[in-house]
């Protein structure tokens, strides 16, 4: 490796140790400078991971991408990538279908399987042809390849057309991100709700389970434990927490949660599955519930899920105005009430014999707290693949 062109730099540090990982820079003063001018260049410039032990491929592979454009980091080995995408947001890894330590589709597999370079697009690059190793690279889970020898305008292209979806792709995360902030705030105005969100993500996605929905209705019941109540944030205190009966103009209010819920996040797309829940999951069954007084069938099947599990959280929680009933009583409330007609009653007995052979346990943590965070990223990650 040339140093009068190419600066080595270890990410971990830089003094102490050399990682065959190279940064594409302009001449600077110290070291100090690079390190600094380069952490700029991250956050403003996509940037763009080749992995490659044979240095005349990466070479070739710089040559073909406009440098005032992107941020070009190289690493010679997948376990020196592993530590690159660790500490640095990368918008876009090359890497090749033969390399050391392990081959290019494995490196994908193990990239998409993390959570935070799931998102990540990757694009292998292979000297080898046919149907077995166009199966072996998707079934990776990359996002494209290409075949050498390389043509250097299809290489651009296929680049600015990952980059841009990649754009596309955190806009939408991070509007999501927002949204799910926003909810979980709403939760925490009550500090006696606990993890009532997590507790129905995880609630919901079992019963959608025990139901044999797809992995879309189950991430949609997911979502839905988080943002069903987010049409909250606009409630007043006084209302939301009273402990005695509310008005029939404080009703009113709180009943308007559902549709501006609803309106809050209408206008992603990837929520649209949610909707219908954040919108009638306190409908009746015998048509007494709001806001539109949808009966039986007519209720979407995600909300009576979430409405059953929002029930019987809330009657095992503790709150102001009353203690904690057991599981048991708990059940039995929900079957008292599937009597009256409130509820769906095949949910409902699903739901009393999941109880039975026990429910996930979701620990009553802080919000960040590592057990549980874990858990439902898993489940998460586990939905969206």
């Amino acid at each position: 490796m040339s140093v009068s062109k190419q600066t080595a730099i270890g990410f971990a540090g830089a003094q102490a140790q050399q990682l065959p990982l190279v940064l594409d820079t302009a001449p600077e003063t110290s070291l100090e400078a690079k390190f600094k001018t380069n952490d700029e260049r991250f956050a403003e410039t996509p940037t763009i991971l080749i992995v490659d032990h044979v240095e005349s491929n990466r070479q070739r592979l710089k040559a073909m991408l406009p440098l005032n454009s992107y941020q070009i980091v190289e690493a010679t080995r997948p376990s020196d990538a592993f530590e690159i995408l660790e500490k640095h947001k990368i918008d876009l890894v090359i890497a090749d279908f033969l390399m050391q330590e392990m081959n290019g589709p494995d490196f994908c597999r193990m990239l998409k399987k993390n959570r935070k370079t799931q998102l990540t697009p990757v694009l292998i690059v292979t000297s080898l042809q046919g149907s077995e190793i166009e199966i072996a690279i998707f079934d990776s889970g990359a996002d494209e390849f290409l075949v050498k020898p390389l043509q250097p305008t299809l290489v651009r292209t296929r680049v600015r057309g990952l980059l841009h979806n990649k754009a596309l792709t955190d806009s939408l995360d991070e509007a999501e991100s927002i949204l799910f902030a926003l909810a979980q705030s709403v939760e925490q105005r009550d500090p006696h709700t606990g993890k009532h969100c997590e507790r129905l993500a995880v609630y919901g996605v079992m019963l959608g389970k025990a139901l044999g929905l797809s992995r879309r209705d189950q991430l949609a019941l997911y979502r839905g434990g988080f943002l069903h109540d987010i049409g909250k944030v606009g409630i007043p205190d006084a209302i939301l927490f009273k402990r005695g009966r509310l008005t029939e103009a404080e009703w009113e209010t709180m009943r308007i949660h559902t549709t501006r819920g609803e309106e809050i996040c209408c206008r992603m797309k990837t929520l649209a599955p949610v909707l219908p829940i954040i919108r009638s999951h306190h409908e009746r069954w015998n048509g007494s519930g709001y806001p539109d007084g949808l009966r039986e069938n007519e209720i979407p099947l995600l909300a009576r899920i979430l409405q059953v599990a929002d029930i019987y959280d809330a009657l095992t929680t503790a709150r102001p105005y009353k203690p904690a009933y057991t599981p048991e009583h708990a059940v039995q409330v929900l079957l008292d009430e599937t009597q009256r007609g409130w509820r769906d009653p095949e949910l409902v007995a699903l739901f009393a014999d999941l109880t039975r052979k026990g429910l996930p346990e979701v620990a009553a943590e802080s919000p960040s707290a590592t057990g549980t965070r874990q858990s439902l990223d898993a489940l998460r990650l586990e939905l969206i693949r």
